[in-house]
């Protein structure tokens, strides 16, 4: 399995327009085969920090999804949301 975490800070004001392109994105790559959870998370302090939470199968999955119609429509947009200094890694499950 592998998971996907992404955290990000939404530009000012483009918060609302974020959490709908998102809702979209999530709702069609939770239907992919391989995904396992796709979650978008709040920061309990600071709403404007997101973080996306992902559990795929596999690398072969992931792979899949970001070539996705869905995920190469939305990924440019979500980018343009968002403040400079995302960062995202990949992890694997060990115990």
């Amino acid at each position: 399995m592998i998971t996907l975490v992404s955290k990000a800070t939404i530009k000012a004001g483009k918060l609302e327009e974020y959490k709908a392109v998102v809702g979209e994105l999530a709702e069609l790559s939770r239907k992919e085969e391989g995904c396992i959870s796709y979650g978008l998370f709040e920061d309990l302090k600071d709403p404007n920090i997101l973080t996306f939470i992902e559990e795929w199968e596999d690398d072969e999955a992931l792979k899949f999804h970001n070539q996705t119609e869905h995920f190469i429509k939305f990924g440019p947009k979500i980018k343009e949301l968002r403040e400079e200094g995302s960062v995202t890694n990949l992890y694997k499950k060990i115990v």
